[in-house]
């Protein structure tokens, strides 16, 4: 569990970086744009395959975002968050193939799979949310002391016993619950 919070805090990392990586690539730095490209890239396919598994489809709108994000980076000075950016853009792009698709095809309109936005959406939007509250949490837990932190991580997160962290941390039974204690009364002064 301690495993996947190490790794959730790792996407403020890769917010970060991409962050960067746009602000040289809107300088003009191309090399920036193709680590750009490979940092969304998979995460651009995952996000568009619950929209379409047309994945030619797919893979041919992700290719053009990213060429006309090339061609209109002097306009893109607004944009304050890249990787929304480009989620938008990417679901824009699927929408806008599907309407064409559908007045070129023959097949009827009752027959065709519906694109529901809604459902990818309100995902991103919850792993947004939780992405922040893990950031907040990490803050939190580096107002602690290692050894609170690491009682605090097996307690609340491990979800293990006071016995298991009694093991764990060679501390006796009192001492493990004092630990928590103060841990937990350090994080509500700090969360207030």
């Amino acid at each position: 569990m301690e495993q996947n919070y190490l790794k959730k805090s790792s996407y403020a990392d890769s917010d970060a970086k991409s962050a960067q990586l746009f602000n040289e690539f809107k300088q003009g730095n191309a090399t920036a744009f193709s680590k750009l490209y490979d940092l969304h890239v998979n995460m651009l396919y995952n996000y568009g395959y619950r929209l379409t598994t047309d994945v030619e489809l797919l893979k041919d709108c992700i290719q053009e975002v990213f060429i006309k994000i090339y061609n209109k980076r002097t306009e893109l000075d607004g944009v304050l968050n890249f990787k929304s950016y480009l989620l938008i853009s990417l679901k824009n792009k699927l929408c806008d193939e599907s309407r064409k698709r559908i007045h070129l095809s023959d097949v009827a309109v009752e027959e065709l799979d519906t694109i529901s936005p809604d459902h990818v959406e309100n995902d991103y939007i919850a792993n947004e949310s939780e992405q922040m509250n893990n950031a907040f949490v990490s803050r939190m837990l580096d107002q602690l002391s290692p050894r609170q932190r690491k009682a605090i991580v097996l307690y609340y997160i491990e979800e293990k016993k006071y016995e298991d962290i009694c093991v764990i941390l060679e501390m006796n039974y009192q001492s493990v619950r004092n630990l928590i204690h103060r841990g937990m009364s350090k994080l509500r002064t700090c969360a207030s």
